[in-house]
């Protein structure tokens, strides 16, 4: 029996990082997902081509591992969608370098039901455009998920589509108050937290739910549709942000969310690019204003970023890799609950892009 790659546990928690703005969410920067959303099973060119030859058993037993990067600098401002193209010319734009690292565990109990985990990890620095002063380096784990994954129907189905769901509980392992020196106005220096934007968690309970579907078109392509919603109902995580403006003290516990759509082809008619598939899509990210249950009280940056998604997935053997390269198109920092309050709108810094690359094995 030849068994089949198993794709990664579908999008784990939206784990931190909204787009230089938050520890969990971030678009891009202060107001988009964090982690990297796994392959989606159907984009394998190898998939469908391996459950004809599995008998008909569909997928078998086993782990597949997954490591997942993510790579961007966070530094063009807006409010809204406008950029504020002043902060580039004063030199007083906040800049933010990421590194998300992300390990997924995906055991399969049947050939509909899996177990999943996914532990997230962070490095990031964030300063000032034209100054070295109140430079900050912050690192280290992020909140775990762990739950189950489901395909709709058994593997493998007939028209060679499918849909999954996926729930995991999100635990409040993740640093969210990493601390550094700060040079505060009038003089001298304090320790505090740093910006949410570069802690790698937000330390809250949660849960994700997520979905997945994908279908055979013509001509060999294939659409695929992603989607996965954080849920933090906690209304703050307690962690003082020195803020000064009302209701702004304490971070904001937020929701995230990650929506991709596009389409997939394999490369033919080259022998050596066999287990090779281009894809190009649409995707958004982003924090809510206000999160589905819950308060959402604190400071937060909420916003999106929506993005044109090329990418690339290569199967060999037991291996799989992915790379895609959102590119931004539309950026928006949104009123948060306090800035409505407050008669204000605060602003966010963005991306233009992001590096992102997974590679997973099956046993």
């Amino acid at each position: 029996m030849k068994r089949i790659l198993q794709p990664a546990a579908v999008s784990a928690a939206l784990l931190v990082s909204l787009l230089g703005a938050r520890s969990t969410a971030h678009a891009q920067g202060c107001v988009a997902a964090h982690s990297p959303q796994p392959i989606i099973s159907g984009l394998d060119p190898g998939i469908q081509a391996n459950a004809r030859h599995s008998g008909g058993t569909g997928l078998f037993h086993g782990l597949t591992i997954t490591t997942g990067y993510r790579f961007y600098n966070s530094y063009r401002h807006y409010v809204g969608t406008d950029y504020q193209e002043q902060r580039q010319a004063l030199h007083n734009a906040v800049v933010n370098h990421v590194n998300l690292f992300e390990l997924d565990l995906n055991y399969q109990i049947t050939p509909r039901l899996s177990v999943i985990a996914s532990i997230p990890g962070m490095t990031a620095s964030r300063h000032g455009q034209a100054t070295d002063t109140n430079y900050y380096h912050s690192g280290g784990i992020g909140d775990i998920t762990a739950g189950v994954h489901t395909w709709i129907f058994r593997p493998p189905t007939e028209n060679g589509g499918n849909v999954s769901l996926s729930a995991q509980l999100k635990l409040p392992t993740g640093i969210n108050d990493a601390k550094g020196t700060t040079h505060i106005a009038g003089g001298g220096t304090q320790i505090r937290p740093f910006d949410e934007s570069i802690q790698p968690g937000d330390g809250t309970w949660g849960f994700a739910l997520g979905t997945e579907a994908y279908h055979p078109l013509y001509w060999r392509f294939t659409g695929y549709f992603t989607g996965s919603w954080l849920f933090s109902p906690q209304d703050t995580t307690g962690v003082l942000t020195y803020r000064k403006q009302p209701g702004e003290q304490v971070i904001s516990a937020t929701d995230q969310y990650l929506w991709r759509g596009g389409f997939s082809r394999p490369v033919t008619g080259v022998k050596l690019l066999r287990g090779l598939a281009l894809s190009a899509g649409g995707r958004m990210e982003g924090v809510p204003v206000r999160d589905a249950f819950g308060s959402s009280n604190g400071f937060r940056r909420p916003g999106y970023v929506i993005s044109f998604e090329p990418g690339l997935i290569y199967s060999r053997g037991r291996y799989m890799f992915n790379a895609s390269g959102p590119w931004a198109m539309e950026r928006n920092r949104k009123k948060s609950v306090t800035d409505i309050a407050n008669g204000i709108h605060g602003d966010a810094a963005f991306a233009d892009y992001t590096v992102i690359t997974s590679l997973s094995y099956s046993f």
